[in-house]
């Protein structure tokens, strides 16, 4: 099985001209409709025709803890207003939540929306779009190296790079660009906005791999109480204190 750091140099040597070729044979232009950046499920509305909670799972999207630290800066926010640990591994009780994970994502509102999405008259726009996470910069699209980090999610498209096509590599080696659930899926897109977002795509790869080995790295078993997640630089709380 190949290593994390060998994927790792896989990553960094994508060329983001083959890319942006990917990206152009699938095709892409935002919609603005807003799903990738709200819950699987609205509001419902009360009697007094206040927002409900959602009954759905809410957005769940990772942040890296350097995302979360220039969101923060940019907007003057506290780091809960920001990230929230990622649900899985973690287990409600009558205490709260407890238990261990090993990333963040993005906080939320009362509806499970991300809590920087906002909506007018049917069109969705993010507050802080210069600022966003590459997570977020790059969807629907996403990387796969053939290795053992494998990005989340259903792909509905995916292209094989060329180059590694006309070397005949076939098989888990393969490298692709996959494409998952958008309406926007399949529109023309400029080579020079099909070139930015591949520049994204393979930074978001390296970031997410150098995320990942800092994670193995930094891991230490912990008793505490509570919540804790592990991430790049150790063992913190859910405001992001370190142990």
């Amino acid at each position: 099985m190949e290593s994390l750091e060998s994927e790792l140099e896989r990553a960094r040597e994508l060329d983001v001209a083959e890319l942006a070729d990917a990206i152009e044979t699938i095709g892409f232009e935002c919609t603005r409709c807003g799903a990738c950046c709200k819950a699987d499920e609205g509001c419902g509305e009360t009697t007094d025709g206040k927002d409900d909670a959602t009954d759905g799972d809410p957005h769940t999207a990772t942040v890296f803890p350097d995302e979360i630290r220039r969101l923060q800066d940019a907007g003057d926010y506290d780091f809960r207003d920001v990230a929230r640990p990622m649900p899985y591994g973690l287990e409600e009780t009558p205490e709260g939540p407890q238990g261990e994970t090993f990333e963040w994502a993005l906080q939320t509102d009362a509806c499970g929306d991300c809590t920087f999405y906002e909506e007018q008259d049917g069109t969705g726009a993010c507050t802080v779009h210069e600022d966003r996470p590459l997570i977020c910069r790059t969807y629907p699209f996403s990387v796969a190296l053939g290795g053992t980090s494998q990005p989340m999610g259903e792909a509905v498209d995916s292209v094989a790079l060329e180059a590694q096509r006309e070397a005949g590599e076939t098989g888990d080696s393969e490298v692709l660009v996959r494409a998952h659930e958008c309406e926007g899926l399949g529109r023309d897109i400029s080579r020079a906005d099909a070139e930015e977002l591949a520049a994204a795509l393979k930074e978001r790869a390296v970031s997410e791999l150098r995320e990942a080995i800092g994670v193995r790295e930094n891991y230490r078993p912990t008793e505490a109480e509570g919540v804790v997640v592990h991430d790049s630089e150790g063992q913190k709380r859910p405001d992001g204190t370190s142990l």
